[in-house]
């Protein structure tokens, strides 16, 4: 799974836009072919192409209405605690493993079942009656967008699926890949004598970030071009540790 790919020595990114809304059931890669076409854009053999997963759990439904929540005694002193709704924080607690706040006002971070370690366990609020769940499966999502753009575009392209993501010990967010196709998510550098295991597609998709933003921007998808990589896969799942015992 570590591998080392060509090196790197530069490499260029664009959005893809203007892109169209996205609505519970559409198919992403429609929509990504659809932009291609639109503005005479040519995918190349070993382009990533960067997704935001909030458009992927769109498409494949995974909308929960808070109405239909019910908070337990736990989610409401979280509530309390942290000043997220009581719902939102019920879902936090129905999909992950484990949790704790990174000061005493939140945010709360918490291990996903799927074993990402996120803020809010990946929930997105969907305004103020309802919210998104993380896709499923990422890296199956990814694996099937690939095999769609692929198909239609006749290019050897890879796909990250990349979530906003904040950090304990600072404020602010960043991205990180929950979900990888066609790119191994580890790779293995060597200089001097030294080796080094990175989280390849967390960089791959911090880049493209530059050009997603976080909310507002309207962008969810990117291109990044001329980056070495090993094609695999193996999925992003296959670099997390495994959840803790107790």
């Amino acid at each position: 799974m570590t591998t080392a790919p060509s090196p790197t020595s530069g490499f260029s990114a664009f959005a893809l836009e203007p892109f169209p809304e996205v609505r519970p059931g559409d198919d992403v890669a429609s929509a990504i072919t659809d932009v291609l076409s639109r503005t005479g854009t040519t995918l190349l053999d070993g382009d990533v192409v960067v997704v935001a997963s909030k458009v992927v759990s769109i498409a494949e439904k995974r909308y929960v209405d808070l109405a239909d929540v019910t908070p337990s005694a736990e989610a409401l002193d979280l509530s309390a605690r942290t000043g997220k709704p009581a719902a939102v924080v019920q879902l936090i607690l129905d999909h992950s493993t484990e949790h704790f706040l990174a000061t005493e006002r939140g945010p709360i971070i918490a291990r996903h079942h799927l074993g990402h370690v996120l803020t809010s366990a990946g929930i997105d609020r969907a305004g103020d009656e309802g919210a998104w769940l993380l896709p499923v499966d990422p890296d199956a999502s990814a694996r099937a967008l690939r095999d769609a753009l692929v198909a239609h575009t006749g290019a050897d392209v890879a796909v990250v699926i990349a979530d906003s993501d904040g950090r304990a010990d600072r404020r602010g967010a960043t991205c990180i890949s929950i979900g990888a196709a066609g790119v191994a998510p580890l790779r293995l550098t060597e200089h001097d004598g030294k080796r080094q295991e990175e989280t390849f597609t967390d960089m791959v998709a911090a880049a493209a970030g530059i050009i997603l933003g976080q909310r507002g921007r309207g962008v969810p998808a990117a291109v990044l071009r001329g980056v070495g990589y090993v094609p695999s896969d193996v999925g992003v799942a296959a670099m997390l540790h495994p959840a803790p015992t107790h």
